[in-house]
């Protein structure tokens, strides 16, 4: 793997940790049971996405 698409991953996992941070506490200041409900799925979403990349970037560097 070169250190570009490392870089890439950094980058992807970032992201997805910055839409997480996002989520919590737009779940925190909600009131409408139904918007709670559909940031936490988008959280649950994001948290899968960061998750799956941190398992493909382990698996590249034990390679």
């Amino acid at each position: 793997m070169t250190q570009k698409e490392l870089l890439y991953f950094e980058d992807a996992i970032g992201h997805e940790g910055n839409i997480i941070k996002i989520c919590e506490e737009t779940i925190k200041s909600l009131n409408d049971e139904s918007l709670i409900s559909f940031m936490e799925n988008e959280l649950s979403v994001h948290v899968s996405l960061r998750d799956e990349l941190m398992t493909m970037l382990e698996e590249k560097v034990n390679e």
